[in-house]
């Protein structure tokens, strides 16, 4: 072959590539608010007024499809036939019921033309029927979210099961919804949960390969899918094809909606913000029973008995709303915070706020043990001193910043009161408490095990990453330490306490110039600018992890002098290459030696002496997963000048009390 001959090769083969990324769809939809001119509505689907796409309302036998408008090229033509290309889609959707009940679920469809063929709703998902259920002509693929155990043709597993269809909606392959931790532990999602729910979508075009995952919202994505099927789409599809949703229901049950969704056939669907997805508006269920209900109600209120009695109760219920607003003193602020509770409801909870009920206590007050006797839930009940130094600021800064957050490493809180002076948050309750016990409390029998303590550090920088990177604020928690990593049934770490907590836009400069934390954890440079940051969170999860390896506490005034100060020790014996020698002696060298070297080594590079030195905590979690390799040579940047280990703030608060009370320092608990 001459040059020439070489040179048409490289240049058709240039112009193949550029012609196939000049034919590949992507797009993205955090919400569809403005995406209307880019869908192909029909049935119930309607795109509501704040941007969420609603497949079914809550009508009797209902069909709804929603589809990208322009056709998506599917196959590529290679020498001797055609092949179905790759494909990555990424969506969000939420099913809300009123009786239990999902209608028929929601599916993902690739479908070769549009508006489908008229149906009837019910267990076909408004994509076929029965005349032409399962004929190869149909050219169909859908991933179906199955609410219902259909009965007839259909052998479906259960009525909760993710399944893949093809040409027929008796699956090829189902199995019960579900996700995979890390831990390889099988987690079971409920598709009628009330919650949004992941779902992505990818065919590997070569492999021949089909992978569907789904986790709770919010939740990154499982490494290991829900299904992982070998099959050939070559078949199934045509040149072009429509993607998008369907559903249909029978019974006036539930609402289907999409909140986001991103598509590509050029590589991995892009990313969906999470934080700007729009959520369903609340519902209003106009259903049989209430119009019964009003009917019934309109003849009684036409006797006079009944009228005189419905206004007594009236009275009466406006008389004791006014006097509890005037027990409790509303003040403007209060209105911005919902969930809040009734007074008397904690105070029965907790017996009384009985002494019997305590579960621990600090500068701030104290937290009881509840009950709530409407739900019989169990609840954390922090009660808020009326001399703390902290008071109304700690109140509100907990409210604001951990009101409205929700994931599952950080604790939730459920609701608030507030009664004359007493201030009142209540959170889940987390009956294995808090870390710092099973580190330190020589009257706790359990150990916790290396598996443990590390599946609790990496939840702890989960959460970590979710504060500064994922939620709609950087939140900067100033006050991580093992007394506020609280523990849930199954021992999973949970962070906590966020009264010293600081909120301020991405991309902004925090404003806080006033030192806040536990001696042992502030990090050097917040003796010079007072400013905290996510890295002076670093560093304290950095000191973090030296507690959890060492079973010591950050200052430990009874160790041998070199070993008062717990970093200093590590960097000494990690100069002398002794770095395991800091070990718990109470684990009987029962951990992983790669994993502990890793956990000291990660403490030494998130404890640097400037903040500029220390990784971002989603650099953390990609160690800790082992998605990056920290490396053996890493060189770590620590100095003796300017306060800037934690010596220092031993000498610098035990030389100046004033300081202290000034800088609003906290002993811990």
């Amino acid at each position: 072959m001459n040059n020439s001959s070489v040179s048409l090769v490289y240049s058709l083969l240039f112009f193949s590539i550029c012609l196939s990324a000049a034919l590949a769809t992507e797009f993205l939809f955090n919400g569809f608010r403005d995406a209307a001119k880019n869908l192909s509505m029909d049935g119930a689907a309607v795109i509501t007024s704040n941007g969420v796409l609603q497949i079914t309302n809550d009508s009797t036998r209902q069909i709804g499809h929603a589809f990208f408008s322009s056709p998506v090229l599917m196959l590529k033509n290679e020498s001797t036939s055609s092949s179905a290309r790759s494909f990555s889609t990424a969506f969000v959707f939420n099913i809300i019921t009123y009786d239990g009940s999902g209608g028929h679920g929601i599916a993902f469809v690739i479908a070769p033309s549009i508006p489908l063929r008229e149906v009837e709703a019910g267990q076909y998902l408004g994509l076929l029927d029965e005349d032409n259920n399962g004929e190869s002509s149909n050219h169909l693929f859908a991933i179906e979210f199955d609410t219902v155990m259909a009965q007839g043709q259909f052998v479906d597993i259960n009525d909760n099961h993710v399944g893949v269809d093809i040409n027929n909606l008796s699956s090829v392959v189902a199995v019960p919804a579900a996700y995979q931790t890390d831990e390889l532990e099988n987690v079971s999602v409920n598709l009628l949960g009330g919650e949004p729910i992941q779902a992505w979508i990818d065919y590997d075009g070569a492999a021949k390969v089909l992978n569907v995952t789904i986790a709770p919202f919010m939740l990154p994505k499982p490494h290991r899918p829900l299904i992982s099927w070998p099959i050939d789409l070559s078949p199934i599809f045509k040149e072009y094809m429509y993607v998008g949703f369907s559903s249909a229901t029978w019974r006036a049950t539930s609402y289907h909606y999409v909140l986001g969704w991103s598509f590509s056939t050029n590589e991995s669907a892009p990313n969906l913000t999470l934080s700007e997805l729009p959520l369903p508006l609340r519902i209003k269920v106009n259903s049989p029973s209430s119009s019964r209900f009003f009917a019934v109600k309109a003849v009684l209120v036409s006797s006079l008995i009944t009228l005189v009695f419905v206004l007594f109760l009236f009275l009466v219920s406006k008389y004791l709303q006014n006097r509890r607003k005037v027990l409790e003193n509303l003040e403007g602020w209060e209105l911005d915070y919902p969930n809040r509770f009734p007074y008397k409801e904690l105070y029965r909870a907790t017996k009384g706020f009985k002494e019997t009920e305590v579960l621990g206590s600090g500068g701030f007050g104290k937290v009881y043990r509840g009950t709530l006797r409407r739900t019989e839930k169990q609840v954390a009940i922090k009660k808020i001193s009326n001399t703390s130094s902290q008071g109304v600021r700690e109140f509100i800064a907990e409210l604001s910043s951990l009101g409205q957050m929700r994931h599952r490493n950080i604790v939730q809180l459920l609701g608030w009161c507030k009664r004359n002076e007493d201030l009142l948050l209540v959170y889940d309750y987390m009956p294995n408490g808090s870390l710092d016990t099973f580190l330190f409390d020589d009257n706790n029998s359990t150990n916790l095990s290396w598996n443990q303590r590390f599946k609790i550090l990496k939840d702890i920088a989960f959460g970590l990453v979710y504060l500064h990177e994922d939620w709609e604020q950087v939140v900067v928690h100033r006050d991580i330490k093992s007394s506020n990593v609280l523990l849930d049934a199954e021992l999973n770490g949970r962070l906590g306490d966020f009264g010293l907590a600081r909120l301020y836009e991405h991309g902004m400069n925090p404003h806080t110039t006033h030192i806040a934390g536990t001696m042992g954890y502030i990090s050097p440079e917040l003796y010079n600018t007072g400013r905290a940051t996510t890295g002076s969170d670093v560093f304290a999860y950095g000191i973090l992890l030296f507690e959890v390896a060492s079973g010591r506490r950050p200052i430990e005034h009874t160790a041998p002098s070199t070993q008062v100060v717990l970093i200093d020790w590590v960097r000494e014996c990690h100069t002398m290459n002794k770095l395991l020698t800091v070990v718990d002696p109470r684990l009987n060298e029962y951990y992983y030696k790669e994993e502990m070297e890793l956990v000291l080594k990660l403490g030494l590079l998130c404890s640097q002496s400037t903040p500029e030195a220390r990784p971002t905590m989603r650099q953390v979690t990609q160690y800790l997963n082992g998605d990056d390799i920290l490396s053996d040579n890493v060189a770590f940047v620590f100095s003796e000048k300017n306060s800037l280990d934690l010596s220092y703030q031993l000498r610098y608060t035990s030389s100046s009390k004033e300081v202290m009370s000034s800088t609003s320092l906290s002993q811990g608990r």
